[in-house]
């Protein structure tokens, strides 16, 4: 993996002037996106974000923490024990630079270690399922890591809206496999990461998913087409 997205944090956070990224899925064109999107404050991040970290408690594992900002806010700003856990090398050296006191580099299926009171799962944290079939297995290791009485906070989008429709109004969704999954594509500094399979999902698709792996879930917050859910031990 060249890991693109973690050099452009890398080249953000030392020079200020990193190229945007370019992302793009299967289904859509190629998307501009500022690096300096992932340095965001507290006060720029959406609402399903604010939500999640205002209910975020305990002892915390931020999958998926980028450039370190929501980590960043729960322990600096609520004093929360917090890990910030990416794969992306440089990522997670950056979280470190910007004062992480915890850190870990490691998919999240190799992950070991503790339970926690909080897991958090942001900016599609459904992604990292990758596809359907798979959701079962990141859902039994999700399930280990978390203590009794803990909580998932995972958001998600239902890109039904992206797909065309005929004439009748019917949907025209792929007929190989659940319109959620997408391939997708990060282009940095004329340079191009292999694509990685990364999942959206309708909140029942996913109601159904962890209902059949010992969770019970509700919803917390719909914002258009996306939305904040909870994830408990049942």
């Amino acid at each position: 993996m060249k890991d693109l997205m973690g050099q452009a944090i890398w080249d953000y956070h030392h020079h200020k002037n990193a190229d945007d990224l370019l992302t793009e899925t299967s289904i859509s064109e190629i998307d501009e996106l500022p690096v300096e999107y992932f340095f965001r404050a507290f006060d720029d991040m959406n609402l399903i974000e604010q939500k999640a970290l205002a209910l975020s408690k305990g002892k915390v594992l931020d999958i998926g923490a980028g450039a370190g900002s929501h980590s960043l806010y729960l322990q600096n700003e609520k004093g929360l024990d917090v890990l910030a856990l990416d794969f992306s090398p440089k990522s997670i050296e950056v979280c470190q630079l910007r004062g992480l006191k915890n850190t870990g580099c490691s998919d999240i299926l190799q992950f070991s270690g503790e339970t926690y009171d909080t897991v958090l799962m942001l900016m599609n944290g459904t992604g990292i399922f990758q596809t359907l079939d798979k959701i079962d297995l990141y859902l039994e290791k999700l399930h280990s890591l978390l203590k009794k009485d803990g909580q998932i906070l995972i958001d998600s989008t239902d890109i039904l809206y992206m797909y065309d429709r005929d004439d009748d109004g019917g949907v025209m969704v792929p007929a190989n496999h659940y319109y959620g999954e997408v391939d997708y594509f990060i282009h940095y500094k004329l340079d191009t990461e292999k694509p990685i399979k990364w999942l959206y999902l309708d909140f029942e698709t996913l109601k159904r998913a962890v209902e059949n792996n010992g969770f019970k879930i509700e919803k917390i917050l719909q914002e258009e087409d996306s939305f904040l859910a909870r994830l408990t031990k049942k």
